[in-house]
């Protein structure tokens, strides 16, 4: 008879302390969207969001889940720490981004005119978002590198924190698309331009790491990275300084929201949140810098 190196089920995948977050993170986050579609309901573009948000976070949870109890993970052309820990910190982000935006536009305290049905739905899918939310965490905070401990990139405070930048930069992507006025002048312009560069590179070096392919270049990235990281300080500095002057000094913007805009649908609104989510972006690289001084990169883990 044949004999084998090892079992074929990988029953810590379901047991261990992460498996159990993601046995977790599959209950909450099925609950969440079944409790929205079957009673709860949703629409407008935030609830579109929210179910996009927990589908999505759902269906991965699961392939992850089936992909490391079965051992599948073995067959794929990925990094998978790499590729399982950059999920889970997105799917943090993307849980509590609902987790506030559901409760927010869809709860309210009486039962006019929705019913009172329905509102408890809300109510319970809004607890169940919370809870998916919690769950992400918890395995962020369980898989996140220890000291002196070798590990992947993305499991890195350096790593996490690229997720994060991209994600900030999404919300700055979305403001500007909202009637933001950035197209006035061209210091407004090289905004964007550094938003745009400094996203898609950081997007380009998740991608190697999760793909494992960083041991393939002819170039190294570990240095590149920093480099990167040390422009991109920069870059995000002339834009907290250019962004702000453009759009609310009294010579070219205002200073104060207009009384007569309406609100959503404010220029004024919009250059505020990439005026402050460009300084969390920048805090974020500047962060990032001090922390990929002391790592070093693990592509096949």
């Amino acid at each position: 008879m044949e004999t084998t190196e090892g079992p074929y089920l990988n029953t810590a995948a379901v047991t261990s302390p992460v498996g159990i977050a993601r046995l977790l993170q599959m209950t909450f986050g099925c609950t969440t969207f079944s409790l929205v579609a079957h009673q709860g309901g949703f629409s407008a573009m935030y609830g579109t969001f929210c179910m996009f948000v927990w589908t999505f976070c759902f269906a991965t949870t699961v392939f992850i889940i089936v992909c490391e109890f079965t051992h599948l993970h073995s067959c794929l052309s990925l990094s998978w720490g790499n590729f399982t820990a950059a999920f889970a910190m997105l799917a943090t982000l993307m849980s509590v981004t609902a987790a506030v935006i559901y409760p927010l536009y869809f709860v309210q305290v009486g039962c006019y005119p929705i019913g009172c049905e329905v509102r408890d739905f809300r109510i319970a899918a809004s607890v169940f978002a919370g809870l998916l939310f919690v769950a992400y965490a918890a395995e962020v905070f369980l898989t996140r590198a220890k000291p002196g401990q070798v590990t992947s990139y993305m499991a890195t405070i350096s790593g996490l924190l690229k997720i994060v930048q991209a994600f900030v930069a999404c919300i700055i992507f979305g403001a500007l698309v909202n009637d933001s006025q950035y197209g006035k002048y061209v210091a407004t312009q090289w905004c964007v331009a550094v938003y745009s560069f400094c996203f898609v590179v950081t997007v380009v070096v998740v991608a190697f790491s999760v793909t494992g392919k960083t041991a393939l270049l002819w170039f190294p990235f570990e240095r590149s990275v920093v480099i990167y990281t040390f422009g991109a300080v920069l870059l995000y500095m002339s834009a907290a300084v250019i962004w702000p002057v453009f759009c609310f000094d009294s010579k070219y913007g205002s200073p104060q929201r207009p009384g007569l805009c309406a609100k959503g649908k404010c220029p004024w609104d919009s250059q505020l949140v990439i005026a402050i989510f460009t300084y969390v972006n920048l805090l974020l690289y500047v962060l990032d810098l001090a922390y990929s001084q002391r790592i070093r990169f693990v592509s096949h883990l």
